[in-house]
């Protein structure tokens, strides 16, 4: 998208934003946040187009705060300052009659200070007239299945005290699978601001030699401990579960959170396994829900050791700690895992005798409290016997405490880190992604 057609988005919530100031009363609050994109959506099956299109939408969220009450309205955001200006003031009238009769919340937190932002990534993406040529170069004799989709995406954020902040990027991503006869996979991800075609061609012949091991046997294995050799995009899997009832101050406080012994310091992790938001990446928005700024780093667990959760300003105010810039839900927005030894070079030796766990499956917390995960393997998932692959492996379930597999258990990271992209298109695509090592681990518990 053209740098001038982004600017004219942000003329139009700038002057949005000004009629709000001037329309609103002396004791009201507001906040004003905005999602948008222009996304070209192009869906493969069987190495052929099965539907492609392009997709332009935006919203605005305003929250109108008096009285320690809030409420909000969401309406489109076309870009067109009359039109976007009528359909603010038509919602700022509405979220007026509507508060005298919602409860009141002692935890309300208004927009405060006078941070601003600006940030534009422009990026080299792939033309709609070239995207199917590119996508299926190397890929037309396979069973290629998946979705490009790639674009601009703008958020937004502006509020009664002030606060103005854009951000605006160019990034893709292509999610794919690639199947042999028998049903079995090869899960890909591709994704970035700058396609570069050498990367991916090299993605799609690593995938063949996968699907040339998928073709063997399938070796069934009893339930036990097995050492264990989880690729990045298995780890992120293991990693974004810390966002749901892990990381966040709000779960510590209320007694959800598997990190809450970690904190308590009556159990400890590896010092191998360290964890930080990284915002130098420009992958993601610093600003949350309130306008507030994150640091550009933010240590989580350093060394094996808890030293800083996510706090956002509401839980601050309930448990009077000190806000960090978190979001609503203290989640992780640009998690950077740090890495360890291993090469690649060393990961089946090393190995030796086990598994090697591509992807995963269906996580959900077992037991939080103590920290265990239950999922399962699937996608290009391999028995290891001699440092060699010898036979893929029928689906296994797992359920295993983080205590253990980044805890005693954990042998070593790689020397490498890979970026595994949010992939998610729920209401609009979704910005971000973790950068994370692969992980050798030494009895992992498979139960089914």
């Amino acid at each position: 998208m053209k740098n001038e057609e982004i600017s004219a988005l942000e003329v139009s919530f700038n002057q949005l934003t000004a009629t709000l100031l001037e329309k609103k009363q002396i004791d009201e609050h507001f906040t004003l946040k905005l999602s948008w994109e222009q996304s070209q959506f192009t869906r493969f099956n069987h190495a052929q187009v099965r539907q492609t299109g392009c997709v332009t939408d935006g919203w605005v969220e305003l929250k109108l705060m008096e009285n320690q009450r809030s409420s909000f309205r969401r309406f489109p955001f076309i870009g067109n300052q009359q039109i976007d200006c009528q359909q603010g003031y038509q919602a700022l009238q509405e979220l007026r009659q509507e508060l005298p009769y919602l409860p009141a919340d002692l935890y309300l937190v208004l927009p405060t200070g006078n941070n601003s932002s600006h940030e534009v990534h422009s990026g080299e993406l792939l033309s709609e007239e070239s995207l199917v040529e590119m996508v299926l170069s190397g890929a037309r004799d396979l069973d290629f299945t998946g979705i490009y989709a790639g674009g601009a995406i703008i958020r937004g954020y502006a509020d009664s005290s002030g606060q103005k902040h854009w951000f605006a990027s160019d990034s893709f991503n292509l999610d794919y699978s690639i199947f042999t006869p028998q049903g079995q996979a090869v899960k890909g991800n591709f994704a970035g601001s700058e396609w570069h075609q050498d990367s991916y061609n090299a993605k799609i012949t690593l995938a063949k030699k996968q699907l040339a091991l998928l073709s063997r046997p399938v070796k069934a294995l009893p339930r036990g401990q097995y050492k264990t050799y989880f690729a990045p995009a298995a780890v992120t899997e293991l990693l974004l579960m810390l966002s749901w009832g892990g990381v966040s101050e709000a779960d510590i406080q209320q007694g959800n959170s598997c990190l809450a012994a970690l904190s308590r310091q009556e159990k400890s992790l590896s010092p191998l396994f360290s964890l930080k938001e990284n915002f130098k990446l420009g992958l993601v928005p610093r600003f949350n829900q309130l306008g507030e700024i994150a640091a550009p780093e933010l240590p989580i667990i350093d060394k094996g050791v808890l030293v800083n959760t996510l706090v956002n300003s509401r839980t601050a105010k309930e448990y009077h700690k000190t806000a960090n810039g978190a979001n609503s839900s203290e989640s992780l927005r640009s998690p950077e895992m740090s890495s360890g030894n291993l090469s690649t070079e060393q990961i089946l030796s090393q190995l030796d005798r086990g598994l090697y766990v591509s992807n995963l499956h269906y996580l959900n917390w077992s037991d939080r409290p103590t920290g265990r995960i239950t999922g399962m393997t699937r996608y290009a998932c391999f028995w290891v016997e001699g440092g060699e692959i010898v036979a893929p492996i029928e689906n296994l379930r797992f359920d295993e405490s983080l205590y253990r597999f980044w805890g005693e258990n954990l042998i070593d990271l790689t020397n490498f880190q890979e970026f595994v992209p949010e992939v998610d298109t729920y209401e609009s695509r979704q910005l971000g992604g973790s950068l994370v090592p692969g992980m050798l681990v030494e009895d992992f518990s498979y139960t089914l």
